[in-house]
């Protein structure tokens, strides 16, 4: 590595943009970030988005920033305060696609000119048919005869359109003279000399012509516009079906759409990055700050969407040079790896929770949990939940995209296919089978892992299939593996490529992940709810292969994206060390509520896989400190928790969905946990069984972020898990933080206290952040650069803890956790626990043996001479441990 120490990121603190957080609030908020010891500011998406998002994915303009975040001026004041402050910048860029919306100037371009737009080939649109519009709420025939649709103006714009509401899409010029035919007034024929001579090249001279007519002729634009009203339906109908776009049913979308989307979703149109011109023009404003010094890193939002992931990646590392960090939003499964030819620091860090729940999850405890889940909610096992769910989502959610691969499949594959029906089937059995995200072949040969992995998803889909289907599923085989060379070849594998990523996140991130709720901490993005590898050993080999393939990815434990908060995952952890308290109380409370539970045409609301979940998801999120007779604080509390039911049983899709709810149903659940939080019996049961499992959380939050801070990667803090974040899946994780508390518990000196009040308080969580990060700032090689080594330990509750060292030549430093300790606190209290740490004895190796050790947890930063040991004990901090040497 040659890129200098100051550019590289030791931590980073991730801020989300927009819901009350502005450039200027960043700015404020610079000294606070600093005082933590990070490094970077990590910016959610900060570029010109729809009016009103709430996440800036949806962007509208990527060479401008968003004026309601301050625009180009309040960028600046931040810009200026980080420097102030010494901290880098990283911002989150969004490659893959932008808003389809009008208020995207590009977008509008393909709307109003159709292929002849200069963006027609900006977005990936099948231009063989008319750009479909999702924007209906039933069919165009109903909304036009009942007024709806008429044909109206947008001065505004220098526009005549069709107008839905509040939108009026533009006509194509060609198609002005038909519209404006029966209007005998002389603004019509003006504007109809201006449509005649319109150019797309210059579409804004145009729209700047039709601007000054309507400002010119206020009568005469009154007097259109009642014209325009005044048209027939018929007449409207023939004017809409001259244009190059198809108002529809936004129901639709899931088999009309002209256009790729990101996942299921209409609003978000795929960008052709992978055209030179495409990338140059959506990149001119990043490349711009990157150039300038204001941005010293990149983050790739979903780079498995992109047409070739690894030529994008080069592309931009040209561009931006070698000393500029780059990771990459990229789910990989556990023996999946990063691209070793990607030029990139690594991913966004989603593997290293799942690394993290091998630390804290007891196996035998989960197998417990497992047999109870199972008798209590029979049904499927997750394997085939998951297989069920991706079938779900080919037939359904990706009707239109699996339509337009079979066209393009089957021009590919020549004559040999009996029909469309019989490719589609194969094609679906296919991407079923996949057990990564995607594979990653362009025109060449498959590298031997991706072939390996298309090689046992054909495997797996041949399984089921018939004679036919089979012979079909050979004739795709050949197409992914480069043995049919054309041009409907490389345009299907790289959408088939395009297609297995989001099938794989939507059934299993947003569907299987909330039906299968045995235990909601594995159900994490990145994650198994049946990971096998619950070990302290395979722990380790996580990291050891971390250290070698990806020693600068971030290292996570909350995003915006992630099911639940850190905290909240830490104490569901515990329940896998002490099941069988918690499967007693889930009998008792199911006994309970009973008769709360209704009985539908449909089924029990809730039922028992749902209520089981319920349960689980109200003890994660259950706020510290919370009393079960705070009227007010439990109704907040169950507001927040009554948006969580509703999207686990949506996304869950079995019963209700997003866009045909269950209003019954909903109903009957959403009752059913009015019933717990209003049941002062329910509440008590329930405070005094999470009672000391949230305490051994409040000890795993700690130790996770510990072992975050000291293992390879670059530790990322989202906004606000500094301290607790027993948050619940978006939009609740990304509300704002209260950083006035959290500045006011930064002005104390970081101190390292583990009595109750500085737990419950997140003041030791915060203060561990600031010594950790401490100890990164001190020695940076040793943390970027280091080897990872396991460590032995002995005492009696050695299995209980996990440590390991990070070596840099001279430099050293050792780390500590507990990380398995729910019942010496449940049986002794944190005295058990100080107990079971003094105890325990780290074993050095020989090259560490006989050094000098500084303690980074100690408030005054001790230090001790060890021979070829050290003891807990000796920290400061016990049962946590973290000393550096050199």
């Amino acid at each position: 590595m040659t890129r200098p120490f100051s550019s590289r990121p030791l931590s980073t603190y991730r801020l989300q943009f927009r819901e009350g957080m502005t450039f200027d609030k960043a700015a404020e908020l610079a000294p606070y970030i600093k005082r933590l010891g990070v490094s970077h500011l990590y910016a959610s998406p900060i570029f010109a988005a729809t009016s009103g998002s709430t996440h800036g994915y949806d962007v509208t303009d990527s060479n401008r920033f968003d004026p309601d975040l301050g625009g180009q001026e309040g960028f600046d004041r931040l810009s200026a305060a980080l420097k102030a402050e010494g901290l880098g910048l990283i911002v989150d860029i969004v490659p893959n696609h932008m808003a389809s919306s009008l208020e995207n100037p590009w977008w509008r371009s393909i709307v109003e000119w159709g292929a002849d737009s200069p963006h027609a080939r900006t977005f990936d649109v099948d231009w063989s048919r008319p750009l479909t519009l999702t924007v209906l709420g039933g069919s165009f025939e109903e909304a036009v005869q009942k007024g709806e649709i008429k044909l109206g103006l947008d001065a505004q714009a220098g526009v005549i359109g069709l107008s839905y509401y509040e939108q009026v899409f533009p006509l194509a010029p060609s198609t002005y003279a038909q519209a404006l035919k029966a209007v005998d007034l002389p603004l019509a024929r003006h504007l109809e000399s201006l449509a005649e001579k319109a150019d797309p090249g210059a579409e804004d001279d145009f729209h700047a012509a039709v601007r000054q007519a309507f400002s010119e002729d206020a009568a005469g634009t009154s007097a259109l516009e009642e014209a325009l009203a005044a048209l027939k339906p018929a007449q409207i109908t023939e004017i809409a079906e001259a244009q190059p776009y198809r108002l529809m049913d936004w129901k639709k979308a899931a088999s009309g759409l002209s256009y790729r989307r990101f996942f299921e979703i209409a609003g978000l149109a795929g960008l052709r990055v992978e055209d030179e011109p495409v990338f140059t023009a959506s990149h001119a404003l990043i490349l711009d700050l990157v150039e300038k010094g204001v941005v010293q890193g990149l983050r790739i939002d979903h780079v498995d969407g992109l047409a070739d992931p690894k030529a994008y990646l080069e592309r931009l590392r040209a561009a931006v040079g070698p000393d500029v960090p780059i990771v990459v939003e990229k789910i990989i499964e556990e023996e999946e790896r990063v691209p070793e030819d990607w030029p990139v620091e690594g991913t966004t860090g989603y593997e290293f929770i799942a690394a993290l729940a091998r630390l804290f999850t007891v196996k035998d405890g989960l197998d417990t949990l497992a047999r109870a889940y199972d008798r209590f909610a029979p049904g499927d096992p997750y394997e085939t939940l998951l297989h069920d769910a991706k079938m779900l989502m080919l037939q359904e959610n990706f009707e239109g995209e699996v339509s337009t691969l079979t066209r393009i499949g089957r021009e590919a594959a020549g004559p040999g296919v009996e029909s469309d029906e019989t490719f589609a089937a194969a094609l679906r059995a296919l991407v079923a089978g996949f057990t990564v995200y995607r594979t990653y072949g362009t025109t060449g040969a498959l590298s031997p892992a991706d072939e390996t992995v298309l090689d046992d998803a054909l495997a797996a889909a041949a399984i089921d299939l018939s004679t036919q289907e089979r012979e079909a599923l050979g004739a795709i085989e050949a197409i992914l593996k480069g043995r049919s060379p054309s041009a409907a070849a490389t345009d299907f594998r790289t959408r088939f490529q395009q297609l297995s990523g989001p099938v794989m996140a939507k059934a299993m991130e947003d569907t299987a992940f909330y039906r299968h709720n045995r235990f909601l901490a594995l159900n994490e993005v990145g994650g198994n709810p049946v990971e096998p590898h619950l070990t302290v050993d395979a722990f380790h080999d996580a990291m050891i292969r971390r250290v070698v393939e990806q020693p600068e990815a971030l290292s996570t434990t909350s995003t915006h994206d992630t099911k639940r908060g850190e905290d909240s995952r830490a104490r569901l952890y515990a329940l896998s060390q002490a099941p069988e308290r918690w499967i007693e109380a889930v009998q008792r409370w199911h006994g309970q509520n009973a008769g709360a539970v209704q009985a539908l045409k449909d089924g029990a609301a809730p039922e028992p896989a749902v209520e089981w979940g319920l349960y689980q998801a109200l003890a994660g999120a259950w706020p510290v400190g919370l009393k079960t007779d705070d009227a007010k604080g439990i109704e907040a509390f169950g507001s927040r928790f009554a948006a969580y039911v509703e999207k686990m049983i949506r996304e869950a899709k079995l019963r209700s969905f997003w866009a045909e709810p269950n209003e019954a149903y909903e109903a009957a659940v959403q009752e059913f946990v009015r019933g717990l939080l209003s049941s002062q019996e329910f509440l008590r049961d329930f405070a005094a069984t999470l009672g000391p499992y949230a305490l051994t959380g409040l000890y795993n939050g700690l130790a996770q972020t510990l072992v975050k801070i000291a293992a390879p990667g670059v530790p990322d803090i989202y906004q606000g898990s500094e301290t607790e974040d027993l948050s619940l899946v978006d939009p609740d994780n990304r509300r704002m933080p209260d950083f006035a508390r959290l500045a006011r518990l930064a002005e104390a000196p970081a101190r390292m206290r583990l009595d109750l009040d500085a737990l419950e308080s997140g003041a030791a969580k915060q203060s561990l952040v600031r010594l950790g990060l401490a100890a990164r700032q001190a020695q940076p090689a040793l943390f970027l650069e280091g080897d990872y080594r396991p460590l032995t330990l002995s005492g009696d509750h050695a299995h209980r803890f996990v440590a390991f060292a990070r070596v840099s030549g001279a430099q050293a430093a050792v780390m500590v956790a507990p990380v398995r300790i729910h019942e010496l606190l449940e049986a002794s209290g944190a005295q058990g626990l100080d107990m079971a740490a003094g105890e325990i004895t780290v074993h050095l190796p020989q090259d560490l043996a006989g050094r000098v050790w500084q303690d980074r947890l100690g408030e005054h930063g001790g230090s001790m001479t060890a021979g070829d040991a050290l003891a807990l004990s000796a920290s400061a901090a016990a049962p946590f441990l973290l000393m550096t040497t050199g």
